[in-house]
C-alpha cells in the first residue's frame, strides 16, 4: 500500500504522471488530497459521469416485482441494479448470471450480440470456428444448388482455410 505523498496518512488512489522538459515526475495522492488539489476526473464540472452514462444504456428491471431479493452474482455478489448504476459488470461471471438482462442492452450498444472478430482458442474460438465452418458449408451447398461454381470454389477455399485454423 502506498501512502499519499501530500498528507502521508491515507492510501494513495490517484496517481499523476507529468513530464516537463523531458523530466518525468510521479505524484501519488489520496482521494481527498487529489480533490483538494484539483486533480479529479476529466468529466467533473461538466455534469457528466461515465458510470451514469453507461449505466443508463442498460435496461432496468433486474428483478421481478414479486421478488424480495434481487438476483446476485455468485462470484462478486453484484446485482443487475449495481451493474446498471455503476455502468460496468462486477466480474466475468456476471455476463452469465445476467445474460438475459444484459443481452438487449448489449445489442442496443453494439448493434449485435454475437462476436464476429478473432478470439483466442482458449476463449472459445474453436466453437466460433466450427460455427463459421458450418455456415460456410451451408453457403457452399446453396451456391452449388444455384450452379454458382465460382462462388462455390471460393467458399470451398474458405472452408479449407478455416479447418486449418481449427487445428492447433
Amino acid at each position: 500500500m502506498m501512502l499519499c505523498q501530500n498528507c502521508g496518512k491515507k492510501e494513495a488512489t490517484t496517481h499523476i504522471k507529468s513530464i516537463v522538459n523531458g523530466e518525468t515526475a510521479e505524484t501519488h495522492l489520496c482521494a481527498n488530497c487529489a480533490a483538494h488539489l484539483g486533480y479529479c476526473d476529466i468529466f467533473t464540472g461538466f455534469g457528466f459521469n461515465p458510470g451514469d452514462f453507461f449505466g443508463n444504456l442498460l435496461v432496468n428491471g433486474s428483478r421481478n416485482e414479486n421478488e424480495s431479493q434481487p438476483l446476485r452474482c455468485a462470484v462478486c455478489s453484484s446485482s443487475f441494479d449495481d451493474i446498471a448504476r455503476e455502468g460496468k459488470v462486477g466480474c466475468a461471471q456476471c455476463y452469465e448470471t445476467f445474460y438475459d438482462l444484459l443481452l438487449p442492452s448489449l445489442q442496443r450498444i453494439h448493434g449485435k450480440a454475437v462476436h464476429t472478430g478473432k478470439v483466442p482458442l482458449k476463449a472459445g474460438a474453436r466453437a466460433q470456428i466450427n460455427g463459421r465452418i458450418a455456415q460456410l458449408k451451408e453457403d457452399l451447398q446453396k451456391a452449388v444448388e444455384r450452379q454458382d461454381y465460382e462462388q462455390a470454389a471460393k467458399l470451398r477455399d474458405e472452408i479449407n482455410a478455416a479447418q486449418k485454423e481449427e487445428t492447433p
